[in-house]
């Protein structure tokens, strides 16, 4: 079988009576690196376990989650690739009728909030297994957070979801230690029930010191963890916002995994306690990961096509992580702000590999990650790294201690371009044009080879705003930076001679962005002669630092107060004013234009 199994039959074909692992998706079932369960899969089956995935099982009963029976070691719990709530719902809280990740692109095919709905389903399912949450859902619920769907502050997933323990971040480390932790109690035990599950507590009792996990516990054990920062207590950023801010702060402040703390934080009576971050992968772990035997294609019960493992299916993974740092992004408290990067010839070999996959005509739509332009970048002190808490290696600033050299990347992309049978090398990742610069500026050519060999047609690049403080509230660089990349942009494009285009991202709604500072965007768009066709409003996912803004009104770093477009009007406004060209957009404006001002607090 070329696919992990999906059910027993497919089970039988490998002649296995039973699971080790059982692993629960809100995904369709695309053997891509792409998607987070299938890649855990592949990687538990190369260590020797045997592994299978439920793909978007029904919730209103077990039969689906049951189908292959109770794992010997532990089930597995993700929501998917995508946190469920946005996948379920509009900026504006409209219900979505489509998924991305589901076959035909057709929604309804995972619950709201399915991380906890998944967790309490396995266990009503297997009331005396292990079970392990995980994912982007579950990762970024790890202590109390904002929910945008609710309007309120909730309080753990740990305390909603009955799950033994929560694996934060990127999972291999953990699902490794997990697994070897039960399997080897399994064996010792291998007696009596009693003594296998005295045999599992010990085991559960042992990983509670592994980093990148989670847990729920009693407060009296949790005041003997040292060296520990005990966070406000749930109650407390429940009902203050100033102490939700301070909080919020001191989260993203532990973040590194050479220094980030053990935090804890009290829900009642009891203690949630989350360990540091599991330390970055190294190279040869990276390459590993992604030399796994992937098919990049969906399982064949799917009848219809699945619209991301499209858009993916011809992608390279190159790096992991971002040390960009903009608050509006999870990527710092899931995949880590320490960037990871595969080795030349792993990447190289993958490329060469794609001819094997049905449809592939030569056509690469990215060799990237978060971001597009961070290939091979490090701090170049792991002494100075150890101590470092800064929460941006290029904000305000690039920081002199980061290596930013694109010459790796430079490389690797010439490399790949002269493989047999590559026709087009795109770059989906989107570029950090800040990074870019300070590289042209030290004589370098990244973004000559950029322009000239891996834009086809247009280049999405995200400015997101105008004005000096909201783009230092999201941490992204200034206006004149972007002014500076697209002046080089048209330049290079004209002696290349190739017709392409910058399409600009922006973003509406950010906290701090008054309607006052939408009107210079919309100004900056005029004089450039723009039209938007795309505008991302923004929504507060659980976790950022731009959502502890959203919610709170103030900013976590200094206390000060901002304005904030809560109200559906307001956020109506905003969106218009990056669109005054739609028809929807001319009564609102029309509205807003003659309105009495209202005075903002900042």
């Amino acid at each position: 079988m070329r696919f992990l199994p999906v059910t027993r039959r497919e089970m039988e074909w490998r002649g296995w009576d039973a699971l080790d692992v059982l692993l629960i998706s809100g995904d369709a079932y695309v053997d891509h690196p792409s998607f987070g369960v299938p890649l855990l899969g592949r990687w538990l089956e190369k260590l020797g376990y045997r592994v299978g995935i439920i793909p978007q099982p029904r919730w209103d009963n077990t039969d689906d989650i049951a189908r292959m029976g109770t794992p010997r070691l532990f089930v597995g719990v993700s929501s998917g690739t995508v946190d469920s709530m946005i996948n379920n719902y509009t900026a504006n809280r409209r219900k979505r009728s489509d998924d991305q990740y589901s076959e035909g692109g057709q929604g309804g095919k995972r619950p709201d909030y399915a991380a906890t709905v998944y967790t309490q389903l396995a266990r009503k399912a297997f009331p005396e297994s292990v079970i392990i949450a995980g994912g982007v859902e579950a990762s970024l619920r790890r202590l109390a957070h904002y929910d945008y769907w609710q309007n309120k502050v909730r309080p753990s997933f740990l305390l909603t979801a009955d799950a033994d323990l929560l694996a934060f971040g990127m999972g291999e480390k953990s699902v490794s230690a997990i697994a070897q932790e039960l399997d080897t109690a399994a064996k010792v035990a291998n007696g009596p029930a009693l003594r296998t599950h005295e045999a599992t507590q010990r085991a559960l009792e042992n990983l509670r010191s592994q980093r990148g996990l989670a847990y729920l516990t009693t407060k009296a054990h949790a005041r003997e963890l040292e060296p520990r920062l005990t966070l406000p207590a749930f109650e407390e950023v429940r009902g203050d916002k100033a102490k939700f801010a301070k909080t919020a702060f001191f989260i993203e402040q532990e973040a590194s995994p050479y220094n980030g703390k053990l935090l804890v934080q009290y829900h009642g009576s009891k203690a949630v306690v989350v360990n540091p971050p599991p330390l970055p992968l190294a190279t040869a772990e990276f390459d590993a990961i992604y030399e796994l035997p992937f098919t990049k294609e969906p399982h064949p019960m799917y009848r219809q096509k699945i619209p991301a493992a499209e858009m993916i299916k011809f992608s390279i993974t190159a790096t992991r992580g971002c040390f960009g740092g903009c608050t509006f992004c999870a990527i710092t408290l899931h995949q880590g702000r320490v960037l990871q990067s595969r080795s030349e010839h792993s990447i190289l070999n993958e490329i060469n590999r794609l001819k094997d996959v049905p449809g592939y005509t030569g056509q690469i739509t990215d060799v990237g990650g978060p971001t597009a332009n961070m290939y091979g970048m490090r701090c170049e002190s792991h002494a100075v790294q150890s101590v470092c808490r800064k929460f941006s290696c290029v904000h305000p600033k690039v920081c002199p201690h980061l290596v930013h050299d694109h010459a790796l990347q430079v490389r690797l992309l010439e490399k790949a371009r002269h493989l047999p049978g590559v026709k087009k090398i795109g770059l989906g990742s989107g570029v950090r044009y800040d990074i870019a610069l300070a590289d042209e500026r030290s004589g370098r050519k990244y973004l000559r080879d950029l322009i000239a060999h891996h834009v086809g047609g247009h280049l999405k690049v995200a400015p997101e705003h105008t004005d000096p403080e909201v783009l230092r509230l999201m941490k992204k660089p200034p206006i004149e930076s972007f002014e500076e990349f697209l002046e080089i942009f048209e330049r290079t494009s004209r002696e290349v001679k190739k017709e392409q285009y910058v399409v600009p991202y922006f973003i509406s709604g950010f906290p701090g962005s008054t309607h006052e500072k939408m009107v210079q965007v919309q100004e900056y768009l005029k004089s450039r002669r723009w039209n938007l066709q795309q505008v991302q409003a923004f929504i507060p996912t659980p976790m950022t630092l731009a959502t502890a803004m959203y919610w709170t009104g103030l900013d976590p770093a200094t206390r000060e107060p901002l304005f904030v477009a809560k109200g559906a009007m307001d956020r109506k406004i905003q969106q218009a004013l990056l669109q005054p060209h739609r028809e929807k957009s001319r009564e609102v404006l029309h509205k807003f234009r003659t309105a009495p001002r209202r005075p903002h607090n900042r």
